[in-house]
Order: C-alpha cells, then structure tokens, then sequence
C-alpha cells in the first residue's frame, strides 16, 4: 500500500447496501456532512461542499419537487418495455437530490417542474417516483 493509499477515506457502507435499500427496504439512504449540514443522496467518501470525511448515513425523506425531467423513448434494455417514461430528478423535501424514473409519465404535457412526488419501490431497479397523492395540487 502506498502512502497516499492510506490517505484514502474508508467507507463505512457500500452502493449495493444503497440500492437494496431502494428495492428491499423500500427507504431512500443518503448522507448527512456533519461539518457543514450538506444532505445528499449521492454515495461519496467526503463532503461535496466542504470536504469533510466522515460522512453521516441518514434516512432521506420520500417525498419531494420534480427540479428537472425528460422523456425517454429509447432507454436501456431493462425498460425497453416501459417506454416511453420520465427520467426525473428530485429535490427531496429535508435535502439530497436524487434521480428516478416515472413510468406513468408518457409525455412532456403529463409533468411539471415543482409536481410533488414521492418515492415508491417498484419491479424494476432504481428509484421509481409516483406523483404524491397527498401533496396540494398547484395550479
């Protein structure tokens, strides 16, 4: 091991503990910067703000804000029969911004930056947003 290999931050955790999450657990996992308060959903060894290694596990909220989107006709082979859907990505409410996919969004017309979704497990892997029934409809 070199010296610049023992520099490296261990991670306390792995990307397949993240994704069982989604599928097993039904929970979105991310990581909270006890340094400067940064919440992400992105898996990392350090603070993408600040640097700080030792970043925090922390349980992200399911719900959140539709912040970008587009609609894929020509996806990858595991939902080649889905298409077409929405590839959104999502400010969740508490922090973390995490992408997905909506697969009862066929077209532009059917979603709007800032529509409430939420989380919700799915048959297929990754995270798959639903629109967020409960949430107030804006005009």
């Amino acid at each position: 091991m070199s010296a610049s290999d023992e520099s490296l931050p261990k991670a306390p955790h792995a990307i397949e503990d993240f994704l069982r999450a989604y599928t097993e657990e039904g929970r979105l996992r991310g990581f909270r910067c006890p340094n400067c308060g940064l919440v992400t959903a992105t898996w990392g060894l350090a603070c993408a703000r600040c640097g700080h290694r030792g970043l925090e596990e922390t349980e992200l909220s399911p719900r959140g804000r539709v912040s970008a989107f587009t609609i894929l006709h020509v996806p990858g082979d595991e939902f080649l029969n889905d298409a077409p859907y929405a590839y959104v990505v999502v400010d969740l409410d508490g922090g973390g911004r995490i992408t997905g996919w909506m697969p009862e969004v066929r077209a532009p017309s059917e979603i709007k930056i800032g529509e409430r979704v939420r989380f919700q497990p799915g048959y297929k892997p990754g995270v798959q947003f639903v629109r967020d029934a409960d949430a107030p409809r804006s005009g």
